[in-house]
């Protein structure tokens, strides 16, 4: 695992917002790649959430992360893994329903973004469960439960 530069920007205040280091220590974990590389980590509120999930999603709602993988134009090479955009309101209202930590949820939205910016998706169930299972381990080497117990166990009921 390579060196990953995290350029923070939080435009969102809220109180349960994670010190920037645990941002870089979530991220620093999550980079699976060889190379050294660098990632951009937006805390935005809902209305900049809802405008990009409608542009690039074609989704009218706030979402809590939205992984932008950089596109290097042919030729090209750049140390740049993308951008995260997380939603506070959003990581807030889910970790509260889904009864889990706040840090929690947030190192979850953060670990689950950067492995979307490595090309990992969820799409088919095949693909899900390798992504879900990468998320579970780097979760637990952070000291985090896995994040979808809580949601199994609410829809069996």
């Amino acid at each position: 695992m390579s060196e990953l530069t995290v350029d923070f920007q939080q435009v969102f205040e809220a109180p349960g917002i994670p010190p920037e280091r645990a941002f870089q220590e979530w991220a620093q974990l999550a980079w699976q790649r060889e190379d050294p590389s660098e990632v951009t980590v937006r805390i935005v509120g809902t209305d900049e959430s809802q405008a990009l999930n409608q542009q690039y999603r074609g989704k009218d709602k706030p979402t809590n992360v939205l992984s932008f993988p950089f596109e290097a134009p042919a030729g090209i090479t750049m140390p740049l893994a993308g951008d995260l955009v997380i939603c506070a309101p959003v990581v807030e209202n889910e970790a509260r329903e889904q009864r889990k930590s706040l840090e929690a949820h947030w190192a979850h939205m953060v670990v689950h973004g950067m492995l979307h910016l490595q090309g990992y998706d969820h799409i088919e169930d095949e693909d899900a469960e390798i992504m879900e299972a990468l998320e579970v381990r780097l979760l637990a080497q952070l000291g985090f439960g896995n994040p979808y117990e809580a949601e199994e166990t609410e829809k069996d009921s």
